[in-house]
């Protein structure tokens, strides 16, 4: 999922807040989101089938092909992956990916789970089931969410969100997936339009090369790589009532050099193995979380804004050479 900003860089340095924004942006379309859990309410589902007219070439007549038909061929519900207790990691992972790519990426203009980045793990891992049972299409947030939950019991295996921000022809776009690191190998799991934007496997023996791996797959779709924003580890507690850390280093690759790019990535680094010694804060009580309930059917969880204080900033901007797109000028490739 990629969402554009219109506007200069420096005046978008802040992402904007999924919560309270009835309609957001993807790829130069807008895009809804189910805000009433499931089933889908009427209103929901019928401004869904007017966005479809409004953004699919054959308008209005493929709803109507669609709602029209009665005798749909069963679509296969895909099964969550189990694992021989033999499996190694970079097998389940695959495994995972394999799983995320069958629930198919969601092209109807309306995100069908609400995803709240500031509500505590333990709700959003209660989404995250949600999406095992309904098995609906997702877009990359929700693939992050539910990559979370499956690799949650991989023993040594580390997760955290990387984020990216793109540029071409005016618009920025945003994707981000799900990072993950064990024995020394970092790779990704996620879902995009694009083959080479989501599932990274486990061979990357440092940040900085995952990054450049995901930088040359931008560059192959004319797409410049502004910035890269990455979290903290994730905690393996599913009880767990921490908020996921998704900035801690925002870093403007089109401001700094190779060399400072590759020192920022080490850094955040050993900020990440140092989190792994600190303990977490104590779980929920059985009758607490119990009470919790899921977040798309209770009440909302607190909110807290991570402050741009705890974010590590990056360097001084350099001067690069920019590529004409007179020939694409006006039209968005989306990835």
């Amino acid at each position: 999922m990629l969402r554009p900003v219109v506007g200069s860089l420096e005046q978008r340095d802040e992402e904007p807040e999924e919560e309270g924004e009835e309609e957001l942006r993807d790829g130069g379309v807008p895009f809804y989101v189910n805000r009433g859990g499931l089933p889908v309410d009427e209103d929901t589902w019928e401004r869904m089938w007017r966005h479809v007219a409004r953004i699919h070439p054959s308008g209005d007549a493929l709803g109507k092909e669609i709602r029209g038909n009665a005798d749909h061929p069963k679509i296969p519900m895909p099964s969550v992956p189990a694992y021989q207790p033999t499996a190694t990691t970079p097998q389940r992972l695959e495994a995972m990916q394999k799983y995320i790519r069958e629930l198919q990426y969601n092209h109807t203009g309306t995100q069908f789970f609400e995803i709240k980045k500031s509500r505590p793990l333990t709700a959003l891992i209660d989404i995250a089931k949600e999406m095992t049972r309904e098995a609906l299409p997702i877009k990359c947030l929700e693939a992050v969410i539910l990559g979370i939950y499956l690799t949650n019991n991989v023993p040594g295996l580390e997760r955290f969100p990387l984020s990216f921000q793109s540029h071409f022809s005016g618009n920025h776009f945003h994707h981000i997936v799900l990072g993950v690191h064990s024995g020394g190998r970092f790779g990704a799991l996620g879902i995009s339009r694009r083959e080479d934007l989501m599932f990274k496997p486990l061979e990357f023996r440092t940040l900085m090369d995952l990054v450049q791996e995901f930088e040359g797959a931008y560059r192959g779709y004319w797409h410049t790589l502004s910035k890269v924003r990455i979290g903290q580890y994730v905690s393996h507690d599913p009880h767990s009532v921490e908020q996921i850390e998704w900035k801690h280093s925002v870093l403007d690759v089109d401001k700094l050099t190779k060399e400072e790019l590759r020192k920022e990535l080490e850094r955040h680094t050993r900020d990440m193995r140092l989190k792994i010694g600190k303990p977490a804060p104590p779980s929920p009580t059985k009758d607490r979380r119990n009470s919790m309930g899921s977040p798309l059917r209770g009440p909302s969880s607190p909110i807290r804004r991570i402050s741009r204080g705890e974010r590590r900033p990056s360097g001084e901007k350099k001067v690069l050479e920019q590529k004409s797109s007179a020939d694409i000028n006006g039209y968005q490739i989306r990835v």
